[in-house]
């Protein structure tokens, strides 16, 4: 076995494995409003909510994921399960000009995310952020609003941000000023400040996460499926920039298996670098366990395996004729083990996976309701 902190997924949608599947192929406009929004104000509601996360805690457990950092509707819901499950999460606020499923406007939005953050501040496995979806979504009132909240809390703020190329262009017609730049302006660059996605990065911009001390979420399978862009990953650690990894959600990935998206990523800045010593396995495996934590406010509680921390670890087999001989057992994690690989898992000392058999959750009654859900949505479709 090899014994390892627990991953940190540090950015994804969980309850949308219940739209795992419902609309691929397309470019991140087309998806996004001409499938998945109509598809959340037609089908999203509490129960939708509970169902998808609990999934979601389930297919993350099983792949030796620890924590996450969750962007959706419902964070009331989605905290209970988090709760319920024994893991351990960020959860952020959704904030959109618009309506969501859950709030009227974003000022409902904003007022029941205060009081789940005053339900939550003394909760020992679960934080709450700000989750502004986009600076292409999020007008700079509703930025300033955010602002000031954020520094009289000292919360988080997670917000996808240079997602594509588009993202840029409109930003500079809209605004004058590229979308990071703006949000420089607004104040709201910090070091609880993540950024999600970021694959247009140019010389501004990667100053602009230096000086204030940003971290940067990669999402490169995400990314790579719906044709966002590539994450300059290694530019941004010779710069100094935190590096954590997410899956996003599974409507667009499809899946939250961190450890493949981890080698994804070693890959893929190789291939961006244009050098093969681009992050090697030893600080692919780092970034997705110490400094996801570190992304997410965490990495003084979680994230590396040392006295005084919680223990959040997972185990992996490398017993197994694939992974043989072991030379460098971080490297046969990163390029030869898979999430199947993953046997045991603890949250904060509690085992939440005991030989891949879920301790917490019930999978046959999970899977129950999963098909409930896939049939309702299937038929209605029709």
């Amino acid at each position: 076995m090899l014994l390892t902190p627990g991953l940190v997924n540090a950015h994804g949608h969980a309850a949308m494995t219940l739209f795992r599947g419902l609309a691929d192929d397309l470019p991140l406009k087309n998806w996004l409003e001409d499938h998945i929004w109509p598809a959340e104000a037609k089908w999203v509601d509490e129960d939708f909510v509970r169902v998808g996360s609990e999934l979601a805690i389930a297919e993350q457990l099983q792949g030796g994921i620890t924590c996450f950092s969750d962007m959706y509707f419902y964070p009331d819901a989605v905290s209970e399960v988090v709760h319920r499950t024994g893991t351990r999460a960020q959860i952020t606020i959704p904030i959109l000009n618009i309506a969501v499923p859950g709030a009227r406007d974003s000022d409902e939005a904003l007022r029941k995310g205060l009081s789940l953050f005053d339900d939550l501040k003394q909760h020992p496995r679960i934080c709450v952020a700000f989750g502004p979806h986009a600076p292409y979504s999020v007008n700079d009132e509703r930025l300033s609003a955010i602002q000031v909240l954020v520094n009289e809390m000292d919360a988080g703020i997670h917000m996808h941000v240079h997602e594509t190329a588009r993202e840029i262009e409109d930003g500079v017609r809209l605004h004058g000023e590229r979308p990071l730049a703006r949000l420089a302006r607004q104040q709201l660059l910090g070091p609880r400040f993540q950024a999600v996605h970021m694959t247009q990065v140019n010389e501004d911009d990667l100053a602009l996460l230096v000086e204030h001390n940003c971290s940067v979420i990669h999402c490169p399978e995400s990314n790579l499926k719906l044709a966002s862009g590539f994450c300059p990953v290694e530019r941004l650690w010779e710069a100094g920039v935190n590096v954590a990894i997410g899956t996003d959600g599974a409507a667009s990935n499809n899946d939250l298996d961190l450890l493949g998206e981890t080698r994804t990523a070693a890959l893929l800045a190789k291939a961006v670098a244009g050098s093969a010593t681009a992050l090697d396995a030893h600080r692919a495996l780092r970034m997705a366990t110490l400094n996801g934590a570190r992304a997410l406010g965490l990495d003084e509680e979680i994230g590396s395996l040392e006295i005084g921390k919680a223990a959040d670890l997972v185990a992996f087999d490398l017993s197994r004729l694939a992974q043989q001989p072991i030379y460098d057992p971080v490297s046969q994690l990163i390029y030869s083990c898979n999430r199947d690989h993953v046997r045991h898992v603890w949250v904060a000392g509690k085992q939440l996976l005991d030989d891949r058999r879920l301790t917490r959750i019930n999978e046959p009654d999970l899977l129950a309701r999963v098909q409930a859900w896939a049939e309702r949505i299937t038929r209605e479709r029709l």
